[in-house]
């Protein structure tokens, strides 16, 4: 690790500039329905935030043709995806009647914007995100919840970042909509036929359970807009993780014939170093959190909310004492967490939080951590095992790193998301949004290493 940490050190990283050169509005081709429809958002929707999410991706110089041909060839190819996907190329509005947003689907466009920077990627900062990418990707446009941004760099190298409004979608929709539109620029036949239906609604009458009511709460945009501070959770990082050490955690966490997964034993293991980082003399317990994808336990098979697009998803949280998490194996903490998960891996949760929602109705909803308003820190932890990374090929090849990034300033909660590496060798790609003491911790671990150009091969 210390070599890692010498090598991050001696980089003299170049300050450099985005120069933004153009903007084009991209319309699907074919719009459909017509005449436009509206399309309410289902009440898991309403749970989302309605936050910008950032999916980036970094390429070498295509070996054929140059910027402008290969810009011209993404819209080409953008406008046939949003045939398929043409709540993208709508609008997201608010219904002054429901006091709700909703979506416009009227073939507005979705927004790129090229542009281009004065250092070549390997000169590139991939470890600190905050001096990396603040100012240099736009944020979400009122009139675009999708937009995209290409931007060279003088030695030829690409990146991508695609950002949604959280509205549209959840990871496992953005996930489907940057895949089909990777079938498309391949000219190969989309594989997810996109379900656009939101017809995530409430029982009749509805019901649940009133635990509920301690995690989640009704909220308005601008509570999320000026949501608390919680320690300074403000350091955006990137880690690489090689598969080494995730098997090696893995194998710790699953004692006596019992298997844990991948990412409960990854969650085990961080929930050990953030104890550490905590006023032990405030705060007795320590609280994590993970994102819980519901189409799999909301559909009698796995198949039948497979290309389901919008959100579909809740929170878990597990709480433990200080004391059991320091004197706790790996194996011990991994139950703690498997345990959390498992209470909310149910269609009997989501179809009460649905209902929770439908009781809170008109408004917005987030879990109460998510909003600052919890005790101490909290870390949610969430996976992109699933989510494409190598496979983003849009015509001229595989990224080398594919990650996530916001560019909201205002968290009350840390977050760690992983995905799978550009290798493809089972390494893993950490983002995070966390408070000073985790990354200070994080410095002198040995299994998360700061991102750095070598890691890609640069």
């Amino acid at each position: 690790m210390s070599h890692i940490l010498n090598e991050v050190a001696a980089t003299k990283y170049e300050k450099f500039e985005v120069k933004f050169i153009k903007k084009s509005v991209v319309k699907a081709l074919n719009h459909f329905p017509k005449p436009f429809s509206v399309i309410n958002l289902s009440n898991l929707d309403l749970l989302s935030g309605r936050f910008p999410v950032t999916y980036l991706y970094f390429y070498k110089k295509p070996k054929l043709g140059n910027f402008k041909s290969f810009v011209n060839t993404l819209k080409t190819s953008l406008a046939q995806t949003l045939n398929h996907y043409y709540p993208f190329s709508g609008q997201i509005v608010q219904n002054h009647k429901t006091n709700e947003p909703e979506i416009i689907c009227d073939n507005n466009g979705s927004l790129l914007i090229e542009a281009q920077v004065n250092i070549p990627l390997k000169n590139l900062d991939f470890y600190n995100l905050n001096e990396t990418l603040e100012d240099k990707i736009v944020s979400v446009q009122p009139n675009f919840p999708s937009q995209i941004q290409v931007t060279e760099f003088i030695c030829g190298g690409i990146s991508i970042a695609f950002t949604f409004d959280h509205a549209l979608g959840d990871a496992t929709s953005f996930g489907k909509f940057i895949s089909s539109w990777c079938e498309i620029s391949q000219n190969k036949p989309i594989s997810c036929i996109p379900n656009h239906t939101r017809n995530l609604r409430a029982r009749s009458p509805p019901k649940y359970q009133p635990n509920l009511d301690q995690i989640f709460i009704k909220c308005t945009i601008e509570e999320i807009q000026n949501m608390k501070m919680n320690n300074n959770i403000s350091l955006k990082r990137l880690y690489h993780i090689d598969a080494s050490s995730i098997n090696m955690l893995q194998r710790l966490a699953s004692v006596n014939g019992t298997k844990r997964t991948k990412i409960e034993a990854f969650s085990a293991y961080v929930w050990k170093i953030m104890i550490n980082t905590i006023d032990q003399s405030k705060y007795k317990k320590c609280k994590m959190g993970w994102l819980v994808d519901g189409r799999e336990r909301m559909s009698g098979s796995e198949k039948s909310m497979s290309n389901y697009i919008g959100n579909v998803l809740s929170l878990a949280f597990g709480s433990a004492k200080i004391q059991e998490l320091k004197e706790g194996s790996l194996s011990n903490i991994s139950e703690i967490v498997h345990d959390a998960i498992s209470k909310v891996s149910n269609e009997e949760h989501f179809l009460d939080l649905i209902d929770w929602i439908e009781f809170h109705r008109p408004g917005l909803m987030l879990a109460k951590a998510v909003l600052g308003q919890d005790d101490g820190p909290v870390l949610v932890v969430s996976s992109g095992q699933r989510f494409p990374v190598s496979e983003v090929d849009l015509g001229f090849g595989s990224p080398l790193l594919g990650t996530v990034y916001t560019s909201i300033e205002r968290v009350g909660v840390g977050y760690m998301n992983q995905r799978k590496s550009g290798k493809g060798d089972g390494s893993w790609t950490v983002s995070a949004i966390l408070w000073p003491e985790l990354v200070d911790a994080l410095k002198n671990d040995p299994i998360f290493q700061p991102m750095t150009a070598s890691h890609l091969q640069l």
